[in-house]
């Protein structure tokens, strides 16, 4: 199911057979530097997979994970997470490590800041590692200000939390 889209590319439900790309995906230290830190097995991608595709039908599910693939040749090259929880909105992306430096990030958040407008939503979050410099870019390019720098607690490393008013 189709969730939004962009010119290159389809926002879509996660399905199982995302199971290899998404290992791809959650395996790669250099994806996940600045998000948990923590590669996972196949086994656990396949747990967590199965997680968030069951969230999909849960009444008050407020912790949205999709696929993001490509229009040219349905190739799955990351996943898009929106946390809908009313105050904090949450905005985050991640990108198979050879789709990095094609504008897809770019594309991907104007498109979600369309998406996120439509259904009414009035403020969204996004929190940027420092050293993320392309991301905080990004994010920043998109009119997003910074409200506040701190350490996380998860990963330990310095942080920038970001709001954008619909």
């Amino acid at each position: 199911m189709i969730i939004f889209e962009t010119e290159r590319l389809l926002v879509r439900k996660l399905v199982l057979r995302d199971l290899n790309p998404f290992y791809e995906l959650e395996s790669n230290p250099l994806v996940l530097q600045y998000a948990t830190g923590e590669v996972k097995t196949l086994t656990e991608c396949e747990k967590e997979l199965k997680e968030l595709i069951v969230k999909y039908d849960q009444p008050n599910n407020d912790f949205w994970i999709y696929a993001i693939e490509r229009k040219a040749d349905n190739e799955f090259i990351g996943t898009v997470a929106l946390v809908k929880d009313g105050e904090d909105d949450e905005i985050g992306y991640r990108f198979l490590e050879k789709y990095w430096g094609k504008g897809f990030a770019s594309e991907i958040c104007a498109s979600l800041i369309t998406y996120c407008r439509a259904f009414g939503m009035k403020k969204l979050v996004g929190y940027v590692v420092d050293d993320n410099i392309a991301s905080a870019k990004i994010i920043e390019r998109h009119n997003f200000k910074i409200v506040k720098k701190f350490v996380s607690e998860d990963i330990g490393l310095p942080e920038t939390k970001y709001e954008l008013y619909l």
